[in-house]
């Protein structure tokens, strides 16, 4: 249940026993009375509590009743506090009109009439109480419309939301569809061809040099697929936290001369070359699988975008972490895509024709930042991208520290 609404009453008179007679008149269990003898004893109730009420005595030394309402009518803080006087001058005198000009809204003639004041009060009090639940009810209201704002914002961000993993899963399950079906229908066009011509008895079709060719796009074909469904596994995996990283001890250097020697017949195959510029060694702590598959994915996508021009790949160490940078001069990266194309299944629009689930710089951002380093790329439209992967190095402990810490 609500809690009891408390009036509180102010009373200002001069003569202590008038303050205590009209107390004793208007107490009651839903009020507070609060006495003044003076107008400025009243004003500093005034400016500590909001009244309901307050009973003024027109005749009193230094400030009277009637320059006591105006300055009250005056603060916004008192205004709307009703004001009703009392006086014990005779009615000839025109007290009242003076009165209600100075902002009360009733006007009480001494000896006071018991039953009257006990009802006059009672009314004041009960308007008081009325006024404050409905308060209580707006603000109740003004909560609870700010609520269902609040509420409805939080329905549009999420339907919001929805649409959009709606938009993603079927722009996914296009894009898987159709990535699965292109090595398939290579498989099943060459088990086909080959059916056709076992059937046909012509032998010749499987010579060693076309065997070996068959099995050559067969692989390829294989691990296409395998490829989709590792990026659709990791993906899995980084979102329950379960992607691993087993580090251990290697080159970076020797890894990436290895990557590009692999990559070199891809290059080949499309009239260009890789670069590589690299200092001697650079030893570091990091999954090495997982590293080799971030740079290769970047490999991958500077020879598919570059625009069969040469690639650049650098090693090098960067203060405590160290770096490798593939950069193509292809068609480039605006600044809006740049970001765009590190979350899932995003690919730039330039780059849609060129197939992929577009998982793998998703995959590779996931991987370096589980290594506690970080993968940048800088690029402009037409102008070529540079990524370059960061992983911070091992911490070496200086020759100084450690004889400090044997003598100690």
């Amino acid at each position: 249940m609500p809690s009891q609404t408390i009036a509180k009453l102010l009373i200002v008179d001069d003569l202590p026993e008038n303050l205590l007679a009209l107390d004793a008149l208007i107490q009651g269990p839903d009020r507070e009375v609060y006495p003044a003898q003076s107008a400025e004893q009243a004003l500093a109730l005034l400016l500590e509590h909001e009244f309901a009420l307050a009973i003024l005595d027109v005749q009193m030394p230094g400030m009277n009743g009637f320059e006591l309402a105006e300055l009250m009518r005056g603060m916004v803080k008192t205004r709307s506090i009703p004001i009703v006087f009392v006086s014990a001058a005779g009615r000839e005198m025109n007290y009242a009109f003076k009165g209600y000009e100075s902002g009360a809204v009733d006007f009480l003639h001494k000896p006071l009439d018991t039953l009257a004041v006990k009802s006059k009060v009672s009314v004041f009090v009960d308007l008081f109480c009325q006024r404050k639940a409905l308060d209580r009810q707006l603000q109740a209201l003004e909560s609870s419309r700010a609520e269902q704002e609040q509420l409805l914002g939080q329905l549009q961000v999420a339907r919001g939301e929805l649409e959009r993993a709606v938009r993603m899963r079927d722009d996914f399950m296009s894009i898987v569809s159709h990535e699965v079906r292109t090595p398939l229908n290579g498989l099943i066009l060459e088990a086909q061809l080959r059916r056709m011509h076992l059937n046909r008895g012509n032998l010749a079709a499987f010579s060693e040099d076309k065997l070996k060719a068959m099995v050559e796009r067969d692989e390829r074909q294989i691990n296409s697929l395998i490829r989709l469904v590792e990026d659709m596994l990791d993906v899995s995996r980084i979102r329950t936290g379960k992607l691993s990283i087993r580090p251990k001890a290697f080159d970076l250097v020797a890894l990436v001369n290895g990557l590009v020697e692999n990559f070199a017949a891809q290059a080949d195959a499309l009239d260009t070359y890789i670069e590589l510029e690299h200092c001697q060694a650079l030893q570091g702590e990091w999954d090495e699988f997982r590293i080799e598959q971030v740079l290769a994915n970047l490999l991958s996508n500077a020879l598919r975008y570059g625009e069969r021009k040469p690639v650049q790949v650098r090693v090098f160490e960067e203060g405590a972490m160290a770096c490798v940078q593939v950069q193509d001069a292809g068609i480039g990266i605006d600044s809006q895509n740049q970001r765009r194309i590190f979350q899932q299944f995003e690919r730039v629009a330039a780059q849609q024709a060129s197939g992929g689930l577009g998982l793998g710089l998703y995959i590779s951002e996931q991987i370096v930042l589980a290594h506690g380093g970080r993968i940048e790329v800088h690029s402009a439209a037409g102008q070529g991208a540079t990524f370059s992967v960061y992983l911070p190095l091992p911490v070496v402990v200086q020759q100084s520290d450690q004889t400090q810490a044997t003598s100690a």
